[in-house]
């Protein structure tokens, strides 16, 4: 089964990526994981680190004439801002030293997880704390993930998000969501993040978009930031992928966690969600249908599960991000060291980062659905699986 793990700091040299458990033959190339590394970084609302960062993933093992072998695939990413960003780097996070000459952080921000990392690991500066749990660990995070991607796409399973919601600006209801995405569902995913990606605030419905762009150029002006919604859309996706017998091998629930697992997001819902708390089960439920030798829904309010496994219909995620806590306008804190009620300090970041981060959210769920799948059709090689796939058998 495929894992990944990332190692790095936010201002540091350079972050690292280990991802396991990818079978032997899979076609892969730094390009195609350069692509969404550009797409995490694009987008309206971003602060300044962004116009200088260049992100591109180096593999330094686990390919052999561009194909992997069954081995760990290891990847750096090196900062480019490093030098340029903070100079005292070296000096602020040395390998050897006391640090009694670099000025301790205390003034934790509210929303962060500044003064929870305090207290977990009894730091007497918040550094070490804003450097690891930083977003811009989610560079390398995309990085291992579209490996992940690149197997699913082999068999036809594609991946693609838009935003539905910047503050308060966003689709009236969830059937508005749905006719304008319909369209491009049809054609696989991926025409819906590269309809998407022509907005810069990643919206497919170009009105709605520009309220989008003037909501935020609204809290630019007042100093504050603003979250959203953004949706995720799989096709191509078999019934039976999951588990209903074991909960924490229910797919819905592992999805979940691999959202809520992102910086700054605070709520995940599938299908219609907690809208179908509000309506009558037959507004709810998909009636089932028999088309074309196989069973089919006539609607796809679940979203695409039903018990922790696929039906076969396009899954359909949503994600609610919170405004960045960062802001030019501060809040009210207390420094942990002398107990004075102070206002937070500036650090440079985005005003809205959600257009980056559909691109984040996208990348996290396909380790999880390759791990679904590679449960019911797995092997050692891509070869194997391409066979075990294809005899498959449908109810």
């Amino acid at each position: 089964m495929i894992r990944y793990l990332t190692a790095g700091e936010s201002h540091g040299p350079e972050i690292t990526g280990i991802v396991e458990g990818v079978p032997a033959g899979l076609p892969i190339t730094e390009d195609e994981i350069a692509l969404h590394l550009t797409r995490r970084q694009q987008g309206y609302g971003r602060g300044g680190r962004m116009a200088f960062e260049k992100d591109r993933a180096e593999i330094t093992s686990g390919l052999r004439f561009g194909k992997t072998m069954g081995s760990p695939i290891a990847m750096r990413m090196p900062n480019r801002a490093f030098k340029k960003d903070d100079s005292n780097w070296p000096k602020v996070m040395a390998k050897k030293g006391t640090g009694e000459d670099v000025e301790p952080i205390t003034l934790s921000r509210p929303g962060h997880a500044d003064l929870v990392g305090v207290q977990k690991y009894r730091f007497n500066d918040i550094r070490p704390v804003i450097e690891r749990s930083s977003a811009r660990e989610t560079a390398m995070r995309v990085a291992c993930c579209t490996i992940a991607r690149i197997l699913l796409k082999q068999f036809g399973i594609e991946i693609g998000a838009h935003v539905i919601r910047i503050g308060g600006i966003g689709y009236e209801s969830w059937e508005n969501a749905r006719d304008i995405t319909e369209p491009f569902i049809e054609k696989g995913a991926e025409l819906i993040y590269k309809e998407a990606d022509k907005s810069d605030v990643r919206c497919l419905d170009e009105n709605l978009g520009e309220a989008m762009r003037e909501e935020i150029k609204a809290k630019r002006k007042d100093g504050s930031s603003l979250g959203g919604i953004y949706e995720i859309i799989v096709t191509g996706l078999p019934e039976g992928l999951g588990s209903y017998v074991h909960w924490d091998r229910k797919l819905d629930g592992q999805i979940a966690q691999a959202i809520m697992g992102t910086q700054a997001m605070k709520g995940v819902e599938i299908g219609l969600g907690f809208e179908a708390a509000a309506r009558a089960g037959h507004n709810v439920h998909d009636e089932i249908t028999y088309q074309e030798n196989r069973f089919t829904r006539r609607t796809n309010r679940a979203g695409g599960l039903e018990g922790g496994v696929t039906t076969g219909m396009p899954l359909i995620i949503r994600g609610a991000m919170k405004p960045i806590p960062t802001m030019i306008k501060p809040l009210k804190t207390v420094d942990f060291v002398s107990g004075e009620e102070k206002d937070t300090r500036y650090e440079r970041s985005d005003v809205c980062a959600l257009p980056r981060a559909v691109v984040v959210a996208e990348s996290v769920i396909a380790p999880v659905l390759a791990n679904a799948f590679l449960e019911k059709f797995g092997g050692d090689s891509l070869e194997e699986i391409m066979e075990h796939y294809n005899d498959r058998k449908t109810v």
